[in-house]
C-alpha cells in the first residue's frame, strides 16, 4: 500500500509539474490581484481534481469498452510519458505549455482561465490523465489502494494550490537556472516512471501469452 502511494505520488507530481505551471499561471493571471489570483488557484486545482478522479474511476471502464488491455495501455502510455520526460529533459515543455497557453487565452480572451488553460490540459493533461488510468489499473478493484489515489491526487493539489500561490516568490528565489535544472530533474524522474510502465506491460503480454 505505501509502495503504491509512493509511486502514484512521484509519477503524478511530475507529470503535472506544479513548478513547470507555476510560470504559465502568474501570466495568465498577471492582471489579477492576489484574491483573483486565489480564486483562480482553487478553481483550477478543484477542476482539475474532479477531472482525475473521473478518469481513476471511469478510465478503465471506457478501455474495456474500447477492448483495449491495461497491459496495451501500460505500453503505450508509458512511451507518452517518455515522450513527455524527453521535452522535459531537453527544456522543450515549458516552451510548449507557454506557447499553448498564450493561444488558449486568445481564443479564450480570458473568460475562464481557471478551466482552460490551467486545468485542462496544463494540470489535467495527457501525461497526468494517462498516469492516473495507469495507476488505477494497477490498484483493480483494491478500494484501499484506489482510495490511496484519490488521496495523492488531493495532496497533489493542495500542493499546487500553495505553489500558484507563492508562485512570484518562488520564481525569484530560484531563478530562471533553478526552474530550469528542476524540469530537467523531474523529467529524468518522469522518463525511469515511464520505462518502468512500459516494462510491466511487456511482462503482463508475455504471462499472458504463455500457455
Amino acid at each position: 500500500m505505501l509502495e503504491t502511494v509512493k509511486t502514484a505520488f512521484a509519477t503524478l507530481f511530475v507529470t503535472i509539474d506544479p513548478p513547470g505551471v507555476a510560470p504559465v499561471f502568474l501570466a495568465l493571471t498577471s492582471g489579477l490581484g492576489p484574491r483573483g489570483r486565489r480564486e483562480v488557484a482553487i478553481r483550477a486545482t478543484g477542476v482539475t481534481f474532479v477531472v482525475l478522479v473521473l478518469f481513476a474511476f471511469g478510465g478503465h471502464a471506457v478501455l474495456g469498452l474500447l477492448g483495449i488491455s491495461i497491459a496495451a495501455f501500460q505500453i503505450a502510455g508509458g512511451l507518452l510519458l517518455f515522450y513527455i520526460a524527453v521535452e522535459m529533459i531537453f527544456g522543450q515543455g515549458g516552451q510548449s505549455k507557454s506557447k499553448f497557453a498564450n493561444e488558449a487565452v486568445e481564443r479564450d480572451h480570458k473568460s475562464n482561465i481557471a478551466a482552460f488553460p490551467l486545468a485542462v490540459p496544463l494540470l489535467a493533461g495527457p501525461g497526468s490523465i494517462t498516469a492516473t488510468i495507469l495507476l488505477a489499473g494497477q490498484a483493480g478493484n483494491d478500494w484501499s489502494r484506489l482510495m490511496g489515489l484519490i488521496g495523492v491526487i488531493a495532496s497533489i493539489m493542495a500542493i499546487t494550490f500553495v505553489v500558484f500561490l507563492l508562485a512570484g516568490r518562488l520564481a525569484q528565489l530560484i531563478g530562471i537556472t533553478g526552474q530550469v535544472v528542476l524540469s530537467r530533474l523531474l523529467g529524468v524522474v518522469l522518463a525511469a516512471l515511464a520505462a518502468q510502465f512500459v516494462i510491466d506491460g511487456v511482462l503482463t503480454v508475455i504471462a499472458q501469452a504463455r500457455p
